[in-house]
């Protein structure tokens, strides 16, 4: 919002502990011959806008030779806020950097600066210039739904678009805070979770009716003004009015002890005892807090925790840490100003957001919030009281997160400079690329990348490859590898094109220690991990390296360091056996860190491709329905349909319920376990 860089990231870059030791000390910038050109280059580009900048509030970008955007800001008056960026002197380093790769500027103008702030946020999203806030952990946060399109309202877990009519109570800072949330309303309150289909489907009550976790309004065997009276208090419950709720099933119990009827107090007794262990699993309550987020941020090294809290009805639904990268420079307080904008920007807000540092443009960011959500948002710093108290509790936990994450961070650093040296890489590796494939028989084939660097697995880069060459043989492993290694490095090499010789694999690497120096020194972080890969592993041996080789060979890569690692014997975790190319087979002796980091990252390739390859056989099933499995015909097939109801309720029954259904003997039902269960090579 003020032009600061601060890149919001659940990861973590350190400068390596002997870098200052290896290389020349860096100025903050050197400002002579070619860079003081390119400086007055810049600052003549802006000049030129200058002229026509509107004096209106809006939002500016600066975009470089490229046209990538550099900077999105906003400003209350446009032509001001440029003409700063105009001075011959008094900016610091990183905005004398963007200055002079700026060549020209576009401006976006708004009615107000509460519009402007919100169109930076949108912008900034989209377009992510790397002087900007980048938020990129930005997944939806999961909400409870009590639906409202059904006789009998179903209680499940929601994540994106409200588009389903119904009830939705949250956010909840995880899906495991929600799950575990849904199963003790569901002791307490007894509300089916089970999908519409099932429900229609249902002649008997289920397992979860069972063990008291559901009515089983399906089978008639509660009536549907007592269901409504169960869903009514849930409501009433998730909508902050739990003493009420708690009160009322205490007066029930007591009435039902004392007419003797000691069965019906029992069941007022647990769901009084559920409801209990909800509230008591949340943790921290506030009784005069009903409806606010909370941050608090916490610095230190140069490195930035935010952590936020989530407080609705009165009840804490869970937390979240964030990890801020931001310039060294930055208080904050400017860091969780530039944070909170684009937080907002796709989630709804609460009507109280409270911080743990106050900055200048608090009341904007209010009034932007407040014209947004459409009722009255407050933004408070609270300096004391049971506000305050809760502030200093999110402080703590961020103050504990990011102690934890800088541990790991510098563990993960030692083991990628051990990794280094143990298959003597030219280099620290900073990008490390897993490949592995997934199949049934050649069937639903997929192949699998996943990422690792310094701040550990980089989920949002994992990609999955759909095997769809018409030439490669069911079940040919080496073919799959090329094709998925050709495709992914084919776009590489179009996206970001580079020279693969040695040499200048060697400059690159000494310029990026060079660059990363000059960050430290500067209090600039690194912004992301490069686009091409310092290794590859392979999930494979010989062939599937030597696959591998050939690939890469043909498309002009001969400097991408490769290592195939084959299972052990009897495929023992522990007793791996690694191909290099012109080098002989090794092991690393058993317990070696070095190789229980590589199985790590082998394991999770293997994870990502089951996940991706079971994805693609369950959407196929539910394309073809149940014909692929052997044996199972059209009778067979109406048969299982008719008493599980969907093709997901078979996919998760048990060899025993399979077994029940009429028709489907015990070799049938083991045929159909197997096929939704078998494990994939």
């Amino acid at each position: 919002m003020n032009g600061r860089k601060t890149d919001i990231d659940p990861d973590i870059d350190l400068p390596d502990e002997d870098e200052d030791a290896t290389l020349p000390e860096t100025e903050p910038l050197d400002l002579s011959d070619g860079a003081s050109q390119s400086l007055a280059a810049g600052r003549a580009a802006i000049e030129r806008y200058l002229k026509n900048a509107p004096t209106a509030p809006g939002v500016y970008r600066m975009v470089d030779a490229a046209g990538e955007v550099l900077y999105v800001g906003k400003a209350k008056s446009i032509k001001k806020r440029i003409t700063s960026y105009a001075r011959p002197a008094g900016h610091d380093t990183r905005i004398m950097r963007m200055i002079a790769a700026t060549q020209h500027i576009e401006f976006v103008t708004t009615r107000t600066e509460t519009e402007a702030l919100l169109l930076e946020a949108n912008l900034i999203k989209r377009l992510r210039p790397r002087f900007n806030v980048l938020m990129r952990d930005d997944k939806s946060f999961p909400y409870i739904l009590i639906t409202a399109d059904h006789p009998a309202p179903q209680i499940v877990k929601h994540r994106g678009a409200r588009n389903r009519p119904g009830d939705y109570f949250g956010p909840f800072a995880s899906v495991w805070a929600v799950n575990r949330t849904i199963t003790a309303l569901q002791r307490a309150f007894l509300i089916r979770s089970c999908s519409d289909a099932v429900y229609e489907s249902r002649t008997r009550p289920c397992l979860l009716h069972q063990i008291k976790r559901c009515s089983a309004p399906c089978t008639g065997e509660i009536a549907p003004a007592d269901y409504a009276e169960l869903v009514r208090e849930a409501r009433s419950f998730l909508s902050g009015k739990s003493q009420a709720v708690k009160e009322q099933l205490a007066g029930e119990m007591e009435k039902a002890s004392q007419a003797l009827d000691f069965e019906r107090a029992a069941i007022y007794r647990d769901r009084l005892a559920a409801l209990s262990a909800v509230q008591s699993q949340q943790g921290i309550n506030p009784r005069g807090l009903e409806e606010a987020d909370v941050f608090a941020i916490h610095q230190a090294g140069g490195f930035n925790c935010v952590q936020v809290f989530f407080f609705r009805t009165g009840q804490n639904w869970g937390n979240r840490a964030y990890f801020p990268k931001a310039d060294r420079s930055l208080s904050a307080a400017e860091v969780l100003s530039s944070f909170l904008a684009q937080f907002y920007d796709d989630k709804p807000c609460p009507r109280a957001i409270l911080i743990s540092e106050d900055f200048s443009e608090r009341e904007l960011l209010a009034e932007a919030l407040t014209a947004k959500s459409g009722y009255g948002v407050e933004v408070a710093a609270p300096k004391r009281g049971e506000k305050k108290d809760l502030v200093d509790h999110a402080l703590a936990n961020a103050r504990e997160a990011l102690g934890r994450k800088l541990a790991e961070t510098s563990s993960q650093q030692k083991l990628l400079k051990a990794l280094a040296e143990v298959f003597q890489l030219p280099r620290v590796p900073r990008r490390i690329e897993v490949y592995d494939n997934s199949h049934i028989q050649g069937s639903n084939a997929v192949g699998a990348m996943i990422v690792a660097g310094e701040e550990g697995f980089r989920k949002n880069q994992y990609r999955k490859f759909n095997i769809r060459s018409e030439d490669i043989v069911a079940g040919d492993d080496y073919g799959m590898m090329r094709e998925v290694l050709s495709r992914r490095f084919k776009r590489l090499i179009t996206e970001n094109p580079r020279e693969t010789g040695f040499a200048e694999a060697a400059a690159g690497a000494i310029a990026q220690a060079v660059e990363t120096v000059a960050a430290a020194a500067t209090g600039d972080v690194p912004n992301d991990v490069p686009p091409w890969p310092d290794l590859v592993l392979i999930d494979g041996g010989l062939g599937q390296l030597n696959a591998a080789r050939e690939t890469l060979a043909t498309l002009g890569i001969a400097d991408v360091p490769l290592i195939g690692v084959a299972k052990g014997a009897d495929r023992d975790a522990g007793r791996e056996t690694f191909f290099m190319p012109g080098k002989p087979p090794f092991r690393l002796p058993p317990r070696d860190p070095i190789l229980y980091f590589v199985e790590r990252l082998r394991d999770e390739a293997h994870r990502f491709a089951i996940g991706s390859h079971r994805q693609r056989r369950k959407r196929d099933i539910r394309e073809s329905g149940l014909q692929e499995i052997p044996g199972i015909g059209p009778t067979r097939k109406r048969a299982l349909l008719m008493h599980f109801g969907t093709l997901k309720a078979i996919e998760n029954a048990s060899l025993a319920d399979l077994a029940q259904v009429p028709g489907i003997s015990e070799d049938s039902a083991q045929r159909i376990y197997d096929y939704f269960h078998d494990k994939t090579s």
